[in-house]
């Protein structure tokens, strides 16, 4: 097997700078690429989290003007990944998100922010570091888009380039006049270059662009190429859909593994299941709900957006809580869905409980103790929550869309059956059709060998990266053969 070299070009990689699924995809890829004979370091920016998370760095080029100071790349480690960290202090030494500043507003020069990135990924494409000069570039959502462009825009030749979509909903649109600013030439500025809408996109960019695109499930591939779900770009994706393909996500499943989870409150397998009632435990505790073995547990990581359907669960709530369900709910986002469940927390004292904001650990410990994970998506590209809870027997309710349609088995009466069933699906997601999915979901809580059948079918689901890591490397040596 003939050994080739990538460079995945990303805006956040787990562990050291998360705020979604994004850098769980991009921590992850690289390690499952071994194993197929593809050696893969990522360019990353260097925020602060960054900087202070490396190990070892060493610069191995400097910029004397990188869109307005200098700065620098280094070479550096952190655990099993490597990695060029773009040293920029004028554009990524800034505190707490990533993308948004205090105000919760975009940084206003977020569009130079990630050209950087973009354009230096490029420029490694092409050479700019001698030791290194990998045979593909793997761009990751619009921070990374304009990277096939600045390879199309140049007089030097480039490796071919892969684009991933993560969510199509986040673009990176900007204004025309940044044009020539950005490095960019004005024959670039056309319907078959950067221009989207009369300004410059950034993630269209990369759609019109790369060599290959790829999504993060096979249902979404095809969900983008309609209106319904395309946010505008499906005329596109459509022309490009022979060059599109859904790759669904995997999880790490060293970091989620409820055998050795020193996250949780008590570790279990497949022979050692029963020992998810000490989490439950555990769960309803640190959320204040009432220690009751038998209670539907339900749990929620997520953002809190509408794209969640986190809307719908706050209208069916109170017909749950008539019937007993418990709710253990963390995430941040929206304001009024957050004051709604800070409300119905308050309202509901030993039923509800909601931790504003985000908490790895407690992530792990819903995992373990729920005994749903709902994740009622209005679009989900691929979600990786459900995966995680297929792994820790808390049995997904999810919405029959995206990834969440591909990766989770329908309870119907044939899946249950066969033994294939690991979940619930509903469609479409309208408050109705999320209370029914959670009465169906009570009548097989309350049988005990269909529920555990359930929760035993979902954590022997393989959802390593594994077969994803198969594909990818499949999909590289094709590029580089072409």
């Amino acid at each position: 097997m003939t050994s080739l070299t990538a460079l995945s070009i990303a805006s956040e990689i787990f562990p050291l700078i998360k705020t979604g699924g994004l850098a769980d995809v991009t921590g992850a890829l690289p390690t499952a690429l071994k194993p197929h004979g593809i050696a893969m370091r990522t360019l990353i920016p260097g925020y602060p989290a960054v900087l202070g998370g490396i190990e070892n760095p060493q610069p191995v080029h400097s910029f004397t003007d990188l869109f307005g100071s200098s700065a620098r790349l280094l070479s550096a480690r952190c655990e099993e990944l490597e990695l060029l960290v773009l040293d920029a202090p004028h554009l990524y030494v800034r505190p707490g998100n990533p993308y948004v500043g205090p105000d919760a507003k975009d940084w206003p020069d977020n569009a130079f922010r990630f050209a950087a990135l973009a354009q230096v990924g490029a420029r490694i494409g092409q050479g700019l570091l001698p030791g290194f000069v990998p045979d593909v570039l793997h761009a990751h959502d619009w921070q990374a888009g304009l990277l096939p462009a600045y390879l199309r825009y140049s007089d030097r030749p480039g490796p071919k380039s892969v684009f991933t979509i993560h969510n199509l909903a986040y673009q990176g649109r900007f204004e025309r006049d940044l044009l020539a600013p950005l490095g960019l030439p004005e024959r670039a500025f056309s319907l078959d270059g950067v221009e989207y809408w009369g300004g410059i996109g950034f993630l269209k960019a990369g759609l019109q662009l790369a060599d290959r695109i790829t999504t993060v499930s096979p249902t979404y591939a095809q969900e983008i190429q309609n209106s319904e779900a395309g946010m505008g770009l499906e005329g596109l994706l459509r022309l490009r859909a022979d060059c599109l393909s859904g790759i669904l996500n995997g999880v790490d499943t060293k970091v989620w593994d409820p055998a050795a989870d020193e996250l949780i409150t008590a570790t279990y397998d497949l022979e050692t299941i029963g020992a998810r009632a000490r989490n439950k435990q555990a769960l309803q505790t640190r959320f204040g709900l009432k220690t009751d073995p038998g209670a539907l547990l339900l749990g929620v990581v997520s953002r809190l957006s509408w794209q969640k359907g986190l809307d719908i669960l706050l209208e069916v709530l109170p017909g749950l809580l008539a019937e007993g369900t418990q709710l253990a709910l963390l995430g941040s986002g929206d304001a009024p869905l957050e004051e709604g469940f800070r409300a119905a927390a308050l309202a509901h004292p030993g039923q509800v409980g909601a931790v504003i904001g985000y908490d790895e650990a407690l992530a792990h410990q819903i995992q373990a103790g729920a005994d749903v994970l709902l994740v009622p998506s209005r679009f989900e590209p691929c979600g990786l929550t459900q995966l995680c809870a297929l792994r820790y027997g808390a049995v997904p309710v999810v919405a029959r869309v995206g990834g969440l349609a591909d990766t989770v088995v329908d309870a119907n009466q044939m899946a249950i059956a066969t033994g294939v069933a690991t979940g619930v699906q509903f469609s479409p997601v309208t408050a109705e059709m999320l209370a029914a999915a959670l009465t169906k979901t009570r009548a097989l809580y309350a049988d005990h060998t269909t529920w555990r059948n359930l929760q035993i079918n979902g954590m022997t689901t393989d959802v390593s990266w594994k077969n994803p890591a198969q594909h990818y490397a499949k999909l590289y040596r094709e590029l580089v053969d072409t």
